[in-house]
């Protein structure tokens, strides 16, 4: 398995980012009966006026693997994070590069980036009901659920939220 090459996304990422992201969400079916929300997900220069696109790109060919945006509290996009605490979400990868690390190594860049700002914690919220695969990912690296977090953002969509401990660098 080759490993990712990560960068901030530029405004000419955003349509292909777009478009994976979309793809993705479709794919793991968290795109039915949604209300716009697959907008929202397209809406990526959008998303880049209030927080920090990163992108995992093949190393050999440049080809877009996948997507998220990194939040801080007080962020349009921020859902659940609060002082000195960090954010990502809308993670995506493309449904024909899933399990090859992209997701892995989104997750490690935004790991690094809220160490990077002395945040306490990272967190997440995902779909309960996701596939295993992305609950399998957080686990591994160390988030753990915070109940009391939970949220119903719209009726039938139950999201979990998930928060990794942080200690700042010295």
């Amino acid at each position: 398995m080759t490993v990712p090459l990560l960068r901030s996304a530029e405004p000419a990422d955003f349509a292909g980012v777009a478009r994976l992201t979309v793809a993705a969400y479709e794919a793991d079916g968290q795109l039915k009966g949604e209300n716009g929300y697959g907008d929202v997900l397209a809406d990526v220069a959008g998303r880049a006026a209030h927080g920090e696109i990163l992108v995992a790109t093949d190393p050999a060919t440049g080809r877009l693997l996948g997507s998220v945006i990194f939040v801080l509290p007080g962020s349009r996009y921020a859902e659940l994070c609060g002082p000195g605490e960090a954010e990502f979400r809308m993670l995506a990868v493309d449904p024909a590069a899933q399990g090859q690390g992209a997701g892995a190594a989104l997750v490690e860049a935004c790991v690094a980036r809220a160490t990077e700002l002395g945040c306490t914690a990272l967190l997440i919220c995902v779909r309960d009901g996701l596939a295993a695969s992305a609950h399998r990912l957080y686990r591994r690296r160390g988030f753990v659920r915070v109940p009391e977090r939970d949220w119903t953002p719209i009726p039938g969509v139950d999201l979990l939220a998930l928060r990794l401990s942080l200690t700042a660098p010295r």
